[in-house]
C-alpha cells in the first residue's frame, strides 16, 4: 500500500510539472506576440499622430501668419486599403463599413477621430471663395460717398424703372445726418422724384422704385441725375453731391436689369461762363503715346433761338504747330443747355510732341442745312498756346502719367 501511494504521488507530480510547463509556454508564446504586435504597431500609429498633430500645428501657425492656409484631406481609418476613389455616396460608404463598427454621438477629440487616419492631400480654401465685392470696400482719397441704383426699361409700356438701393460714407457737414435722394431725367430739370428721408446715417438704406415715362426713341438721349441732400434741424436742404448717369451707352431691356455704383461729386455751385461752361478729362499715357480725352458734359449753354431743338454736339481736334492733325466728334444730343456726354476719344501723339501740341474742343448747333453754329470753344496746351487754368490742366495731366484728370473750363466764342 506504501509503495502505491508514493508510486501515486510521484506520478501525480509528475503530471502537475507537465501541466504547469504547458500553461508557462502557452503564456510566453501570447506574450511574446503582443510585444511583437506592439512593435509593429505603435511606431505607425506614433507617426501617423504625430504626423496630424505637426500639420494641425503649421496649420495654425500659417493661419496666423497668412490668410490663406491649407486644410488636411484625411483618409478615415474605417477606409484604410479601400477603392476609396469611387466611394461616390453615402450609400456606398455605409456597405463597406465594418458592421460591429457603431457610430458615437456627441463630440470627439481630435486624438479618437484622427488616429490611425493619413493625409492624402490638402485642400486650399481661398479657391473656393466668392470674390470681394470691392465697391464696399475701396474709397479713394476725397470720396464724398457712393450711391448704388438699378435701372431697367419696359419696352411696352415704354417705363423706365429707377431702384434707388442706398448710399455709403456720406461725408455731411454736421455730426448727424438725415440725407433723402432727389432724381431727374434730364433735360428736364423741372419736375423730380425724391426717396424718403433717412434720419441720423451716414449710410441710408433706401430700397425704393420709381418710375419714368418715356418713349424708347428718346431713351437713349436721356440722363439720370441724382442728387443726394442732408435735412438740418433747421430744415434747411444742403448738398452733400450728386451722380450723373448717361442712359445712351447702355443695353436697356426687361430682362437686363443693371445695378450701378457711382461715386458722388460736388455740384459746380458757381453761376456759368457768358458762354457757358464745358468739363472734360485729360489722361497721357507715355508707354503707348496715346492722349486721351472724356467730354463729360457742358452747362450754360446759349442755344440760337431760332433751332433750339436741333443737336448740340463736342468736336475735339488736335493741333500741331496750329496745323491741324485729327478730329472727333461725340453724338449730337437735343438742344439742351446741360447736355451730357461721357464720351472717350484717343489720339496718337508722341511725347516729344507736348510741348507744340495742343486741344480744341468747340460746343456746335446742328443747323437744318450744312451750316453748324459755334456755341463756344477752348484751347488747351502748353504755354505756346495757353495760360491760366488751361495751362494748368494740361501741365497736370503731363505730371500725372495715366490718370484722369477732370477740370471744368469757361467757353469763348472766338473763332
Amino acid at each position: 500500500e506504501q509503495a502505491v501511494a508514493v508510486a501515486g504521488g510521484i506520478i501525480g507530480g509528475i503530471l502537475l510539472f507537465v501541466l504547469l510547463g504547458i500553461t508557462t509556454y502557452v503564456l510566453w508564446k501570447k506574450i511574446c506576440r503582443v510585444i511583437s504586435y506592439e512593435k509593429l504597431i505603435n511606431p505607425v500609429k506614433t507617426t501617423n499622430a504625430n504626423a496630424i498633430f505637426q500639420d494641425q500645428a503649421n496649420s495654425e501657425t500659417q493661419l496666423k501668419s497668412t490668410r490663406s492656409r491649407s486644410v488636411p484631406f484625411i483618409i478615415p481609418p474605417t477606409l484604410h486599403g479601400r477603392d476609396w476613389i469611387h466611394l461616390t455616396n453615402e450609400e456606398q460608404v455605409q456597405e463597406d463599413r465594418d458592421p460591429y463598427m457603431t457610430s458615437q454621438c456627441g463630440p470627439r477629440s481630435s486624438f479618437h477621430s484622427l488616429a490611425g487616419a493619413y493625409v492624402v492631400g490638402t485642400i486650399n480654401p481661398d479657391l473656393y471663395k466668392f470674390p470681394e465685392d470691392k465697391s464696399e470696400t475701396d474709397f479713394p482719397d476725397g470720396n464724398i460717398g457712393r450711391l448704388w441704383f438699378s435701372i431697367e426699361y419696359e419696352q411696352e409700356s415704354e417705363r423706365l424703372l429707377v431702384s434707388l438701393i442706398k448710399v455709403r460714407k456720406l461725408q455731411p457737414p454736421a455730426d448727424s445726418c438725415s440725407p433723402f435722394v432727389k432724381i431727374y431725367l434730364l433735360p428736364d430739370e423741372r419736375s423730380y422724384l425724391q426717396s424718403k428721408t433717412k434720419r441720423k446715417t451716414l449710410n441710408p438704406q433706401f430700397d425704393e422704385n420709381f418710375v419714368f415715362q418715356v418713349s424708347s426713341k428718346m431713351l437713349l438721349q436721356r440722363t439720370l441725375k441724382f442728387l443726394v441732400y442732408h435735412v438740418d434741424k433747421q430744415k434747411k436742404h444742403h448738398l452733400l453731391g450728386q451722380v450723373i448717369f448717361p442712359l445712351k451707352n447702355e443695353a436697356l431691356t426687361e430682362d437686363n436689369k443693371l445695378v450701378i455704383w457711382r461715386d458722388l461729386e460736388k455740384e459746380n455751385l458757381e453761376p456759368p461762363s457768358e458762354h457757358g461752361d464745358i468739363q472734360f478729362s485729360l489722361s497721357y499715357n507715355d508707354y503707348l503715346g496715346r492722349l486721351t480725352v472724356v467730354v463729360l458734359r457742358a452747362r450754360g449753354l446759349k442755344l440760337h433761338e431760332e433751332n433750339p431743338a436741333l443737336g448740340v454736339y463736342v468736336k475735339v481736334s488736335l493741333m500741331n504747330h496750329n496745323k491741324f492733325i485729327k478730329s472727333k466728334k461725340t453724338a449730337a444730343l437735343l438742344g439742351t443747355p446741360n447736355p451730357v456726354y461721357n464720351e472717350t476719344f484717343s489720339f496718337k501723339a508722341d511725347q516729344t510732341e507736348l510741348d507744340t501740341a495742343s486741344l480744341s474742343l468747340s460746343v456746335l448747333q446742328s443747323n437744318k442745312g450744312e451750316k453748324t453754329l459755334l456755341l463756344g470753344r477752348v484751347v488747351v496746351g502748353p504755354f505756346m498756346y495757353t495760360r491760366g487754368k488751361e495751362l494748368e490742366h494740361w501741365n497736370e495731366m503731363i505730371s500725372k502719367p495715366k490718370e484722369l484728370v477732370k477740370r471744368w473750363h469757361a467757353l469763348c466764342h472766338s473763332t
